[in-house]
């Protein structure tokens, strides 16, 4: 049945009285909406303690940290892991830089090799420690060099691993003194992800290094 004019004001009324109550309560309850979701993201970004997961040592002469180019410009990390001795994974050439030869790009590497390419496969820890997305690595140019670095929360710096020279191609970083690679374990499971570890942090800031806080 059709309504007239003052059935159509009545209900629009009624409509506005009942969205009062509930605009007023989102009004309450935004603010806590937003306070969660910050402290959500920012719990995110912390650094974990390392109760739920060890870090155990590997031989490092079955791995190498790589600047390998990216079609956007620039470099990202790549480790690369000798499982077996099948085929060789990887090559090297010359010094400062050294140059290196992805092989295991070309056959299929199942069981072989280990290629471990982002945050999924390695992140850094210090001590006890494991930063996760709190500390992500990079890979810059700095001073005629390319160097692998990362930045805390705070805003502090480090330099890991230098490659001794500039190369357009996959270039070897090699680990500064007090920094080695080790492998993250779940009790005594080991677990395909690597740590950039050290048992202290030498921090660079401001183009100065010393120990504070990151």
């Amino acid at each position: 049945m059709p309504l007239g004019k003052a059935g159509s004001h009545f209900y629009d009324r009624l409509r506005l009285v009942c969205s009062l109550p509930v605009l007023s309560a989102f009004r309450r309850v935004a603010p806590a909406l937003m306070g969660l979701a910050s402290a959500t993201t920012a719990l995110l970004s912390q650094p974990a303690q390392a109760g739920l997961f060890d870090a155990k040592e590997v031989d490092s002469t079955q791995f190498i940290l790589v600047a390998a180019p990216i079609p956007s410009g620039g470099a990202q990390l790549n480790i690369y892991e000798q499982k077996k001795d099948t085929r060789a994974c990887y090559s090297r050439e010359g010094t400062d830089p050294t140059t290196v030869k992805p092989l295991l790009a070309t056959f299929d590497f199942t069981g072989i090799c280990g290629r471990y390419m982002d945050s999924n496969g390695y992140s850094v820890r210090i001590g006890e420690i494991d930063y996760g997305s709190a500390m992500r690595l990079r890979v810059v140019m700095l001073d005629e060099d390319i160097v692998l670095m990362s930045t805390g929360p705070n805003g502090g710096e480090v330099v890991m691993a230098r490659a001794g020279g500039l190369d357009d191609g996959y270039v070897e970083l090699k680990l500064e003194p007090g920094w080695s690679l080790k492998r993250r374990h779940y009790g005594e499971r080991a677990l395909g992800h690597l740590y950039v570890h050290n048992e202290s942090l030498p921090i660079r800031r401001d183009g100065e290094e010393g120990e504070g806080d990151w």
